[in-house]
């Protein structure tokens, strides 16, 4: 019974020892991996680092920065000799802003096993952990802002390859990445402090839903701009007609709206739901920005139609501002009901143009017509008599239609 007893009594001594290391044998958990990554021939003198908590804390932290420093300058090396290859600088910009979160991953990642070095309780640690979480995790969504820009930039500089990406069209695919970025960063944050981001996401979706009904109208617009600037169905400086009746010069392309100056000198403000739906007529648009002006004409029956064609073209030869190539053609339509008609066909340089020159044609053509004696017919009208009325009775007056009173 003695030895029994004496030996209940050894093992409740050994066993409360147990009990109270237990903390700190999961601390030293993290320690043991890391010793696992170290050299065989290392090993021994980290185990003896080990009973020193402190000391091993500052040693970590060096090697940390150390390996740090190495690996960042690995990497921009062994980069660097690829983007030498290239003519741009962009790749080189873009590894510049990349260094410094590169940097602090390494070194993060040997922070936060020193910080389970130290030893300290276990709510403690874990908030350490977090911050230093929460801090990488700021830097890398501060400099994905830096690398969206360099990107945006230079493939608004080579637009000739990205019609879709302009100068216009820069802040909304900067506005756009950047709430993605936030959104990621957003999302890794709530999973480093442990909240559950479904709540969050949730809510997220009700409130997009409300402002989409609240600015439908504005998001339509902010749309088909963007749509418009992609398909470019126009551009600044071209001469449109809408069929809605507006007609004019293109003087603004935004993301919300279009604006035309018309030929009176008035700016209309178009918003981009309401042309980018309508029908557009581009006369600028085609091969070239020349347009082609129609001069309709008849001459009277009897007249010498090849005499008519020598002196449209002469017409159109002796203006200035019509253009020779394509060269001018005359058209003999149709035989109308009291003319044979005409047309004369000329090029001009601009659209814009168009009113005053067809205004100078007609007044040469009518002027060329008159010196040439070639008839412009109207319409007229003859009345034949068949047999007046006095001719039915012979010998008999008509009788006196005369009212009196």
């Amino acid at each position: 019974m003695q030895a029994q007893e004496t030996t209940k009594n050894q093992n409740e001594e050994t066993a409360v020892p147990v009990i109270d290391q237990a903390p700190v044998s999961d601390v030293t958990l993290a320690v043991n991996n890391f010793s696992s990554y170290l050299p065989e021939s290392w090993r021994p003198y980290w185990e003896q680092v080990q009973s020193i908590p402190l000391l091993g804390t500052v040693l970590i932290v060096i090697m940390g920065y150390i390996l740090a420093k190495i690996g960042v300058t690995i990497f921009i090396k062994s980069v660097s000799q690829i983007t030498k290859r290239t003519k741009s600088d962009v790749d080189d910009q873009l590894i510049a802003t990349l260094r410094k979160p590169f940097f602090l991953t390494i070194f993060f990642f040997f922070l936060g096993i020193a910080v389970k070095t130290v030893g300290l309780s276990g709510d403690i640690e874990s908030i350490l952990i977090r911050v230093l979480a929460t801090i990488l995790a700021l830097t890398w969504m501060m400099r994905g802002f830096k690398v969206l820009g360099l990107i945006l930039d230079t493939l608004s500089r080579n637009n000739h390859r990205f019609e879709i990406i302009q100068p216009k069209t820069m802040p909304l695919f900067d506005l756009v990445g950047k709430i993605l970025l936030i959104a990621m960063g957003s999302y890794v944050l709530l999973i480093i402090w442990g909240i559950n981001p479904t709540a969050w996401l949730a809510s997220a979706g009700v409130i997009g839903i409300a402002v989409g009904f609240a600015a439908k109208d504005t998001l339509a617009n902010l749309f088909s701009g963007f749509f418009i600037i992609a398909d470019t169905p126009y551009k600044v400086g071209d001469f449109v007609n809408l069929d809605s009746g507006e007609r004019g010069m293109v003087t603004q392309v935004g993301m919300r709206s279009t604006r035309l100056l018309t030929r009176d000198d008035v700016e209309i403000t178009i918003p981009n739901n309401v042309i980018g739906n309508a029908k557009i007529i581009n006369e600028s648009a085609g091969r070239w920005e020349k347009s082609r002006i129609r001069i309709k004409v008849g001459a009277a029956y009897g007249t010498d139609a090849k005499k008519v064609c020598d002196v449209l073209m002469t017409v159109a030869n002796a203006h200035s501002e019509v253009i020779k190539n394509p060269k001018a053609r005359v058209r003999f339509r149709s035989f109308g009901a009291s003319s044979i008609d005409f047309e004369l066909l000329v090029w001009i340089a601009q659209p814009v143009l168009r009113g005053r020159i067809s205004h100078e044609l007609h007044l040469q053509v009518y002027e060329a017509f008159n010196q040439e004696g070639i008839e412009i017919p109207y319409a007229k009208q003859d009345l034949y008599i068949k047999e007046l009325p006095g001719k039915e009775f012979p010998g008999k007056e008509l009788p006196d239609t005369t009212v009196t009173e």
